[in-house]
Formats: C-alpha cells, structure tokens, sequence
C-alpha cells in the first residue's frame, strides 16, 4: 500500500472575503472528491480570504496510480481560472 500526500498553497483570485473564499474552496473540494476519489481538506491560511492551503491523499497498491492521480489533481486546480497555485509538495509514504 502506498499513501500520496500533496499540500497545495494557493492564491484565489476573486476572493473578497472569506465568504467567498470558503464558496470557491467548498466547490472545488467537493468536484476533487467527486472526480479522484481522494481525501481533501483545508489545512491552513484559514484566517487570509486571499491565501489557501489543501492537504489532499490518495491511497492505493500502485505507486505510479498515486503519482498519476496526483499529478492530475494538480493539472485539475491549475486549470481553475480563478486559483493561482503558489507552490506543492507531494510525499509518498
């Protein structure tokens, strides 16, 4: 078994608040559960309505599934016109 693990930092462009902040988050956990069938949550910069930080795991048998499905995700939120990704680290344990 192998457990992918990626923290995200992001930037979200239109945010004006943290309403809209959690809006743009809720959705986009909710489409990255839905699509890669991984675990997400908000890990950090809860307090900054601008600044974001997601934790996301995947886990399965195959390395190169987890690698791939991660590097997808990042594709996924990249592709997001309203998110600029500040930076991510992916680890495999």
């Amino acid at each position: 078994m192998l457990i992918g693990v990626c923290l995200i930092n992001m930037y979200i462009r239109d945010s004006c608040s943290l309403k809209d902040k959690r809006r743009v988050l809720s959705g986009l956990k909710t489409k990255l559960r839905n699509r890669f069938n991984i675990s997400v949550a908000e890990i950090g910069s809860k307090d900054h309505w601008k600044r974001a930080s997601l934790g996301i795991a995947s886990v399965s048998d195959d390395g190169r599934l987890v690698e791939s499905s991660l590097s997808r995700i990042i594709k996924f939120i990249s592709d997001n016109p309203n998110i600029d990704i500040l930076d991510y680290d992916i680890h495999f344990h």
